[in-house]
């Protein structure tokens, strides 16, 4: 009960939050002024015979109102004002009450400014204008830039000569100046007078590049890029534009060098762990720390669109003060404020159309299937035997052979029969992927966005809803995105603000099973979509062969239905004293993330003879209903010292307190019986198999944190930080620790013996870094005995009682995984900073790694524990060069830009419990990705050349291992006559060496932008340098037939299949089960099938125009945007020159709803690319 009302006042809590917040918002609209809405603001102001004049400055300085009026027609010192008090009355009450027995009246002609005028006469107002001119760094003008009075709409653009004039009523504005690739601007409080022309001085725009001057997000604060000296990349929101992603994720590759984010496969709802700078642990994981506005979130679960920045910090100084949490890297995401503008909405929309970027092409024609599959078959047995199945579901005959070569020579005869047996018998030609996938389908995304700013409080308000029609034909997989986001802020004092920033995503996914044999439908598709069977028989039931794959989908009962719901609330304060010498800031956030998942699985029904219905698929018609629920909260509180020194000196101190607590509880129900195949209550499954497990888990971290700046003539600067750190997951000895770091730079450039001019060589900085980091991210309990339940097996008194089972064995002494990096690094920036490079070259130490312990003999009885025994040691580098300029010649400037970035890493085990260095497990000296295998030596070109070539008895060529000419022939790299494996060891490998690497390496992205005329232009290609993969034994889309006999039959294999009349092809001899029996010899990492997966993918590109505001301002638009963007439209890759039919940059993907083994090796949802159509207006 006391647990319940907790949870209740708790959820009464955030509640309480949410409506506060709602209020506040509620209260800046309100404030915004807008037609009629200043005669609504209440007045408290005491008059005592004073003159109108007097009393219209008091009301002004009361209630913050604007008045305009023309002297010359209403003389307001010459009217007397008689005693009179107002106490929190609307201005228009008092003003009617002041004005009433006057000639004097009021409008509102400009939003927020009251106009007095005379009645008899009412004037037309003169308006008044403002002019000026608006020019880049150089001095030069910028033509078209866009102008906007933030309280009237009213725009402009600028002329040829940068100059502009807008007309308007007196009263006092707010003029905004932006340009494309150029920082827009503020001018608050112009006074303009009615009749008369405010001249303003040139308005100045600084480029938009990646210069010293760019403030970069970093813990707990910002700094200038000229003021660091740690490991820092950022991009802005600039970047994710115009494209439509399902999740952030999807944008961010590639964009940043060694932020490494490797997609598992194309379906929307899943989103690959970020890892930094590559390998990090081979213990307990080393994904970077994510954090959303300050606090650990989800980036698959932020609107894109809602994102203002993305920062990464890369070593150990700049991450050190997040500790434990930061061990590998932290990554920053920063969303967008309130606009300073008074108020404004916005609104866009997308639509696309998507294909996959891969689908394989096989054979689809049933005869050229059947006889490959008879060949491969039949040479596997060593000509011995013929089939008599393929595989499970069409029996297989060579007069069944032959009747499929009459009918593949006359396309009249009927594709399906009924044989004398009374069974179905079929003659087709099916594409079953084109069965499987839509033609294309689509994707829609509609984003809004409101804001306000009254001074004293703002508000943000966005909304995001993304649909994504499924891939799949039938039972179609969609995928819905709900976003709102609601953040605000008030100034209470001078010296105290306070926000709120309230999130909330809900994620909807149905996820189609094949239930066939429990895997994946493209692996299901290799088994038993034979080319010969079509979907349905004459009577409209599902063939067999359709039961296990596609018409599985057809049937559309089985699936699983995700339901993920993430709710997060921030609230927090910034507190400034002595003249903003000495600032405390801190935020309490709580966030409730619900997890849901229904799984159903039902038996499907098929037919091989006319009248009788089969099923295929589990026996159980089960239902499954699993939920998670976490709650997590997280404090800090800080405070920074930042005195105002002389003579060049600068420091800064920061200080603070973190605590976070997580607790999350699941519980998973399987029960069978389902009394139908519609149902979706576990009420209504009554089957005697009823699964139920449940699971409760909790962890705490408490750290206080420092930062130290200092520099001296903005020449030498050092940082300092730290971090002691306490985690739940340690035992009470090991629980805390201290990680510190330190990191220097030196700006050689601002040296007064650096004579070299600063348009030739703008900036020149060289950067070092040190420091150390803790990872906690082993298991919550796992230095405590943990014991089992179950229900014994033994009956006792009649009944089976529950027993405790007996805990494993405990680790000693087990603490934290400790990562120290070591990092140099220099920023170049010339020709005024239209070039900039920046590089850093760093060594990451992990010691200490969390991993299984040494093999002890069986009498141990039980299972090695886990410890401290492994580290391992990560060397890599990283650079990005920009160019930025502008072009003038044509009288409108072309602003293009170009970036490059580059990156790579090796990792090596420099300790590990393997002293054997058996090569099926980790050893000290290897180099993590290391593909060992065969060197090939050709083909077999005859039985001499067999008994005169070393035994290979140990590779089978066929069931017998009968070697024949065509046979794939190895190197005896040992000389000793024998083409073995050694005792597999490092030391004794056989003819085994190290063949590649899956590692990749040389990550690289190119990037291009240009606009000119309101037209805007942008690329961006990302790609892999190097990457080695040897396909798998489950790699049918690659091998084929060679894999299992009655795999499908790829066209790129046709032509190149080694025969006596073609023996210089790819393939060698025409076999199934080389690819996927363990000692077959293409199961066999070989040098000759081992394929370069590097590639090069045009990640993004997109043409637009902004309409001119000329035009737009007619209806009240303040921007209008179209644009036409690509995602993954183009890829090039060596290893297109074998197949087209597997995506490099998916090659080692992975299903993480599938975990059946079976994905990966072609064997995912596939990439996919697309095209979109999509309109941006603000008003």
């Amino acid at each position: 009960m006391k647990k319940k009302l907790r949870c209740l006042t708790k959820a009464m809590r955030i509640t309480f939050l949410i409506y506060t917040m709602m209020i506040v918002g509620a209260g800046v609209l309100l404030a915004a002024p807008s037609t009629g809405q200043v005669f609504e603001k209440r007045v408290s102001v005491s008059l005592s015979n004073e003159t109108l004049l007097s009393s219209i400055k008091k009301i002004e300085i009361a209630g913050h109102i604007d008045f305009a009026y023309d002297p010359k027609l209403i003389a307001l010192a010459d009217v007397q004002i008689k005693n009179q008090s107002f106490n929190n009355e609307r201005l228009a009450d008092v003003l009617k009450k002041l004005l009433n027995s006057s000639i004097i009246g009021f409008k509102e002609e400009v939003a927020g400014t009251v106009t007095l005028y005379k009645k008899d006469s009412q004037p037309k107002a003169v308006p008044g204008k403002i002019t000026g001119k608006v020019v880049d760094e150089k001095g030069d003008p910028l033509i078209g830039a866009t102008i906007m009075l933030m309280e009237t709409r009213q725009g402009t653009q600028t002329d040829v000569n940068g100059d502009f004039s807008i007309a308007t009523n007196e009263g006092t504005y707010t003029l905004t100046v932006s340009f494309i690739s150029f920082e827009s601007k503020r001018i608050p409080a112009i006074k303009v007078k009615s009749g008369e022309s405010t001249l303003l001085k040139p308005i100045t725009l600084a480029a938009q590049s990646g210069t010293i001057n760019e403030v970069l997000v970093v813990g707990y604060g910002t700094q200038k890029k000229q003021n660091l000296t740690g490991a820092v990349d950022q991009i802005t929101s600039k970047v994710l534009e115009n494209r439509s992603l399902p999740n952030l994720t999807q944008g961010l590759q590639g964009l940043l060098p060694n932020l490494n984010l490797v997609p598992l496969d194309g379906k929307p709802i899943q989103s690959p762990s970020y890892n930094i700078r590559g390998t990090t642990s081979i213990g307990q994981g080393g994904s970077a720390l994510i954090l959303v506005d300050g606090v650990e979130g989800d980036p698959s679960r932020i609107n894109p669109n809602d994102v203002a920045t993305v920062s990464v910090l890369k070593d150990a100084a700049s991450a050190s003060i997040y500790g434990a949490r930061g061990a590998f890297g932290v990554v920053l995401i920063t969303t967008k404020n309130p606009t300073k503008e008074k108020n404004s909405v916005s609104y866009s929309f997308n639509e696309s159309i998507k294909n996959p970027t891969t689908v394989p092409q096989f054979v689809t024609d049933g005869y050229t299937f059947a006889k490959m599959f008879n060949e491969g078959w039949s040479a596997w047995n060593d000509y011995a035997q013929t089939p008599q199945n393929i595989n499970k579901t069409v029996k297989f005959s060579q007069a069944y052979l032959e009747e499929l070569r009459k009918h593949d020579a006359d396309p009249s005869l009927p594709s399906v029969i009924t044989n004398s047996a009374g069974e179905y018998e079929y003659y087709g030609n099916t594409d079953w992927y084109k069965l499987l996938y839509k033609d294309h389908n689509k994707a829609q995304e509609h984003n809004l966005s409101v804001s306000g700013n009254s001074g004293k409080a703002d508000f943000l308000i966005t909304g995001r809803y993304f649909a994504q029609d499924g891939l799949f034909r039938y039972n179609s997989d969609d995928y819905n995105v709900y976003n709102l986001r609601a953040k605000g802020s008030l100034q209470l004092y001078p010296w105290l603000n306070i926000y709120n920033n309230a999130d909330y995503s809900n994620v909807k996914y149905h996820n189609p099973l094949n239930v066939g044999e429990g895997g994946s439908v493209w692996r299901n598709l290799q088994d038993e979509g034979h080319n010969m069977v079509p979907l349905f028989n004459p009577d409209g039931t599902l063939t067999y062969s359709a039961a296990y794959s596609v018409g599985d989908f057809f049937y559309g009962k089985n699936g699983i239905n995700f339901d993920n719901r993430v709710f997060r609330n921030t609230t927090g304060f910034v507190a400034q004293f002595f003249d903003n010498v000495f600032r405390v800031k801190g935020d309490f956030t709580f966030q409730n993330t619900d997890n849901g998942q229904n799984r159903k699985r039902v038996q499907v029904p098929y037919s091989r003879k006319p009248g009788v219905i089969e099923y295929v698929g589990t026996a159980y018609n089960d239902l499954e209903i699993y939920s998670q629920s976490t709650q997590y909260i997280a404090t800090n509180t800080y405070g920074e010292f930042e005195p105002k020194l002389s003579n060049g000196h600068y420091f800064k101190a920061l200080a603070g307190f973190n605590f976070e607590q997580s607790t999350s509880k699941k519980l998973d129900v399987v029960r069978n019986g389902l009394i139908s195949d519609d149902a979706t209550d576990i009420n209504l499954a009554l089957g005697q198999s009823i699964t139920t497990v449940g699971g409760w888990d909790q962890w705490d971290i408490v750290g206080g944190f420092y930062r130290l700046n200092y520099s001296f003539k903005d020449r030498y600067l050092v940082e300092a930080d730290g971090r002691y750190d306490g985690s739940s997951k340690f035992p009470a000895n090991q629980r805390y620790a201290f990680f510190p770091s330190v990191s220097a730079g030196w700006k050689i450039s601002n040296e007064p013996f650096w004579k070299i001019s600063k348009s030739l060589i703008t900036n020149l900085k060289v950067r070092a870094s040190y420091g150390s980091l803790g990872n906690g991210s082993i298991g919550s309990y796992a230095f405590q005995e943990k014991f089992s339940i179950s229900k014994s097996t033994r009956i006792l008194n009649g009944i089976l009682p529950q027993k405790t089972n007996q805990p494993s064995v405990l680790p000693d002494g087990l603490t934290w995984e400790t990562s120290t990096t070591q990092n140099i690094g220099l920023d170049l920036g010339m020709l005024s900073n239209r070039l900039t490079i920046s590089g850093d070259a760093y060594i990451r130490k992990t010691t200490n790694m969390f991993t299984t312990g040494m093999t002890l003999p069986a009498v141990f009885g039980t299972n090695v524990p886990k410890g401290n025994y492994a580290d391992l040691k990560t060397k890599g580098w990283e650079v990005s060069v920009a160019w930025r300029d502008r072009l003038n010649s044509t009288g409108k400037p072309f602003n293009y830009g170009l970036r490059l970035t580059l990156a790579d890493y090796t990792a090596k085990i420099t300790k590990y419990n393997n002293p054997d260095k058996r090569l099926n497990d980790y050893y000290a000296g290897q180099t993590v990705g290391e593909i060992w295998g065969f060197e090939t030596a050709g083909y077999f070109t005859s039985a001499q050349d067999i008994a005169n070539s070393p035994k290979q008895t140990l590779i089978k060529a066929s069931t017998s291992g009968q070697l024949l000419p065509g046979d794939i022939k190895f190197k005896d790299l040992n000389n000793d006559g024998v083409i073995d494996y050694g005792d597999q060891t490092v030391n004794k490998p056989g003819d085994r060496r190290v063949i590649g690497n899956s590692t990749p390496r040389y990550t690289y992205g190119i990037g291009l932008d240009a606009d000119w005329n309101n037209f805007f232009f942008s690329a961006f290609f990302q790609g892999v340098a190097k990457q080695d993969w040897y396909p798998g034994s489950e790699a049918s889309v690659f091998w084929g037939q060679y894999n299992r006999p009655y795999n499908k039959v790829p066209v790129s294999q046709l032509g190149k299949i080694w025969s006596e009349s073609n023996p210089d092809a790819y393939f060698p001899r025409y076999r199934g089960y080389v690819a996927q029996n363990g000692s077959g010899e293409l199961t066999q990492a070989q040098t000759k099938y081992l394929q370069n997966a590097a590639y090069l993918r045009m990640k993004n590109v997109q043409v637009g125009y902004n309409l001119p505001l000329q035009l737009i301002q007619k209806i009240k638009l303040a921007n209008l945007r179209v644009f036409v963007s690509g995602e993954n439209l183009l890829t090039w890759s060596p290893l297109y020159k074998v197949t087209k039919d597997i995506d490099p940059e998916s090659i080692n993907g992975s299903d993480r709803v599938l975990t059946d083994g079976n994905s990966g090796n072609g064997n995912n949802y596939p990439m996919l690319k697309s095209v979109t159509l999509g309109i941006t207006a603000t008003f």
